[in-house]
């Protein structure tokens, strides 16, 4: 019987299941919303039962358009976001908010309520604060257990199984609280390399010396590829799954996307070569055989993605998440459709009005706060050129620089990247921004690197596929999955337009505003000096 594997994918708003043979060849593919509470500006909520639950519908449904039966799928594993399950040790869902609903048990990744703790994390001296980029950002895990703990002491107290949303899914597939070294070493603060891996010292600096009681954390850790469990019999039915079907430890979304697109290199060909993973936010990831940490860039992570390898990340906190912000602002919600829509008219004027379509309107996107290559979780977007204008032509040209500035925050963050030695020339692209012929464009115009698009329709579950593989023995090793399963790029061409001038103002914008906010800075403090 041929054997085939299963992979999930959890993003910031749906769950997508996709069935794999042993080639890497995707033969079903299947995507299930997940529901989102926003809370308040800059936080947000999920339901872990209901992503659960998303999961097995989307995993059901790609099977059978797969058509393979139940018995032949070997092995399943997770990547998702960085978002944070809070569970009792019963299992019971605890709330994340004072004003939240029990239900309401999962902190999202994008969430900023924890930037105070953050802030007093990257106050202290550590490897673990040189491994955050020398800055610790409230998209971590730690500031945000931090905040859990002084600000709903009940559900902290109540608290038993908090995780990684990877690692809950792994868990609640097998029934194994085995977390994934991957997660934790990205997430968490945890060091692998080291011969006591937890930062025992560091914990108890910041308050959460018995977050191993709370997380439940006590079953061991399992490297991607290494298998923490058969499905449970209950696990296996609500997935249309058989209970023989061995399941891998999890990983984060973008180091999935990293290994579908960067795992069929060797460690000698990764020079030069990096991950390009677009969605609601970016990463920009690089591996390499020694540890290098760089300012604002997170990592580097020992086996967090590339078997044997260091794996770091340079990142745009929103990028995806900026172009529906857009939308929104012109009272209209975000769909694939709608972006399709403006993308096409965006080409129309483009082809009308030439290199001057938009040409007075600049962007700087930080929206949600900056992880690289200066990071500043406090910083925010900018947008110059505004005028009266307020027909739909107008958010076809806001959209546009939006795209034009995210690119744009791309090349910087490669040109800091060689300027301390890590020469990058080629990128290669997994994530929602693949659909983004706009995007694309951009990046082959904007950032002076060979921009690769993968093969594979789906390169965050070809990752996942391949740890399931390797997890359910099917090849030798995630390094033999990822060879026998990867598919070459093919080189996307650019159009040569130049974008000097706009980098030139996207950098005067920059400064600019690190000026603005040091007069604010000064002057709020010449306020305190008098009272």
């Amino acid at each position: 019987m041929q054997q085939f594997v299963c992979a999930v994918d959890v993003g910031t708003g749906s769950a997508r299941a996709g069935i794999f043979d042993l080639s890497g060849e995707l033969l079903g593919r299947a995507e299930v919303p997940i529901l989102t509470r926003q809370v308040r500006p800059g936080e947000g909520e999920h339901d872990s039962r209901q992503i659960w639950e998303s999961v097995c519908e989307a995993v059901r449904a790609a099977r059978s358009q797969a058509g393979v039966a139940a018995e032949a799928v070997r092995g399943i594993a997770f990547d998702a976001t960085c978002s944070l399950v809070v569970r009792g040790g019963d299992g019971a869902q605890l709330p994340v908010s004072p004003d939240g609903e029990a239900h309401w048990d999962t902190i999202a990744w994008f969430d900023h309520r924890a930037l105070r703790e953050a802030d007093e994390c990257s106050g202290f001296e550590h490897e673990v604060l040189a491994n955050a980029g020398g800055r610790m950002s409230p998209e971590m895990q730690l500031p945000k257990l931090m905040w859990l703990k002084r600000h709903l002491p009940g559900t902290w107290r109540a608290a038993g199984a908090i995780s990684d949303l990877a690692d809950f899914l792994a868990c609640s597939a097998s029934g194994s609280d085995v977390r994934s070294q991957s997660t934790l070493a990205c997430k968490w603060g945890y060091l692998p390399h080291r011969a006591d891996p937890c930062p025992r010292e560091f914990l108890e600096a910041v308050g959460l010396e018995d977050l191993t009681e709370r997380a439940g954390i006590s079953s061991g850790v399992a490297r991607l590829g290494t298998g923490v469990g058969r499905l449970t019999q209950r696990a296996a039915t609500a997935l249309g799954l058989s209970a023989e079907c061995w399941v891998g430890a999890g990983v984060v979304d973008a180091y999935a996307g990293a290994l579908g697109v960067l795992g069929g290199l060797s460690a000698g060909e990764l020079t030069g070569h990096a991950a390009l993973i677009g969605g609601t936010s970016s990463c920009i990831m690089f591996a390499s055989e020694t540890p290098k940490p760089l300012p604002s860039v997170w990592g580097p992570y020992l086996d967090s993605a590339l078997p044997g390898l260091w794996m770091s990340e340079a990142g745009q906190s929103a990028t995806g998440a900026l172009l529906d912000h857009v939308i929104r602002l012109h009272g209209k919600e975000p769909s694939a459709e709608m972006h399709a829509r403006i993308a096409a008219r965006v080409r129309e004027l483009r082809c009308i009005e030439g290199p001057d379509f938009a040409s007075r309107l600049h962007v700087v996107p930080d929206f949600h706060g900056r992880r690289a290559p200066d990071s500043d979780p406090h910083a925010l977007g900018v947008i110059s050129g505004l005028s009266l204008d307020v027909s739909f032509d107008s958010l076809w040209r806001l959209y546009w620089r939006s795209c034009v500035g995210i690119a744009l925050g791309a090349r910087k963050i490669i040109e800091t990247l060689r300027q301390s030695g890590r020469a990058i020339t080629t990128l290669h692209v997994a994530g929602g921004h693949l659909r983004s012929q706009l995007l694309m464009e951009l990046y082959s115009d904007v950032l002076d690197c060979i921009i690769v698009e993968p093969q594979s329709p789906d390169p965050m579950l070809l990752g996942t596929a391949m740890i399931a593989a390797a997890s359910a023995g099917l090849h030798p090793d995630l390094a033999a999955a990822a060879r026998r399963m990867s598919s070459n790029g093919v080189v996307r061409p650019g159009t040569g337009a130049s974008y000097e001038l706009d980098y030139r103002i996207f950098l005067e914008l920059q400064r600019q505003r690190r000026e603005i906010e040091a007069m604010m800075r000064s002057d709020d403090a010449s306020v305190r000096n008098l009272s």
